[in-house]
């Protein structure tokens, strides 16, 4: 155990990826950052593939701490960590992101240069992966955004806040009251807007970059969006931010094909279900004929019908989705 001073903890939670969470560990190893300057902090919610086993007799150049506790969710895992947490500035870094050898140093450097800030790191897609065609998706939308904050399209706010490379100052994690752990996804978002309220500065770091070996199931994959949707309306009721007005104005710019799907589609639950039992068939044909390209639209249908479908479902229906903002307004009072 080193006796200097930790400046920075990073914080991962892990749920039976025994094989990919070694991979991030052998990576940070290697970071250029001195390793007696920071600790990894590990909660295992829950894992029965050997995660404990592994962590407790592993021995690495850092400080290592290892937490198990029961199957709570990450947010709970999250908080944990922070909790045990020794650093003066909190990274959360995810079990699947690899990271680049100066990802550590990185994030310190932004800090230094001003405090009260979200420094958010990027989750490339790695070289070396193949990736399901769904989750190939998902990493093209996510870099997209990486090269629209680079060009300065749009800043860095609160809904890039991803936990998968993400470091703040851990006052300000507990500052906030921490990750609510009532949602087991898009729980980063909804701490981030409360980071929001506090005045932090979100930052864009392009050259702190972790490779995403990311992987899951499509059925995984299909839920997700569905469980965004509802969450963006109810963060947006308990934050008091206008999501709504945001959600709306994301849909007028999607293209016609979604546009259409979603009009046609939304509370519609037998045309619905049929739509989604044809279209991944749909887009694993056009992957395999065209690659990404055709298979890309399909998926970005998908996602938004189930997306826009929660959106829905939370606020009471097709109708107070489509309904004119002086109408919902007028059913708040």
């Amino acid at each position: 155990m080193n006796k200097q001073p930790v400046t920075i903890s990073i914080v991962i939670p892990t749920y039976n990826r025994l094989a990919r969470l070694q991979r991030v560990l052998a990576a940070l190893a290697k970071q250029s950052y001195p390793n007696d300057q920071f600790e990894v902090v590990i909660v295992s919610d829950g894992s029965t593939d050997g995660t404990a086993e592994y962590c407790q007799q592993a021995q690495t150049p850092f400080h290592l701490h290892f937490i198990q506790q029961a199957n709570a969710g990450p947010a709970a895992a999250r908080n944990r960590g922070v909790a045990a947490a020794r650093g003066n500035i909190v990274l959360f870094l995810d079990d699947d992101v690899v990271p680049a050898p100066n990802l550590i140093g990185e994030h310190v450097r932004l800090h230094e240069e001003r405090s009260n800030r979200v420094v958010l790191g990027t989750m490339l897609t790695p070289p070396d992966a193949t990736l399901s065609p769904w989750v190939a998706w998902e990493q093209a939308m996510l870099e997209k955004q990486y090269r629209a904050m680079t060009s300065g399209i749009w800043p860095a706010t609160a809904r890039q806040f991803y936990t998968g490379n993400t470091s703040l100052a851990r006052q300000l994690v507990l500052a906030a009251g921490g990750f609510d752990e009532r949602f087991r996804r898009a729980e980063d978002i909804e701490l981030a807007y409360r980071l929001n309220k506090l005045g932090v500065e979100f930052v864009f770091a392009p050259q702190a970059a972790g490779y995403h070996y990311a992987e899951r199931s499509f059925a995984s994959w299909l839920a997700t969006p569905y469980t965004y949707g509802r969450n963006d309306i109810v963060f947006g009721r308990e934050q008091q931010v206008d999501l709504l007005g945001f959600v709306r104005s994301e849909f007028a710019q999607r293209n016609q094909l979604t546009r259409w799907l979603v009009w046609v589609l939304l509370d519609r639950p037998r045309a619905s279900a049929m739509a989604l039992a044809i279209m991944p068939h749909l887009a694993l044909l056009a992957h395999r004929l065209l690659g990404e390209r055709g298979s890309r639209p399909i998926y970005s249908a998908i996602f938004n019908l189930r997306y826009y479908q929660g959106v829905a479902d939370e606020l009471g229906g097709r109708d107070r989705f489509f309904a004119p903002e002086s109408a919902i307004t007028a059913a708040r009072l």
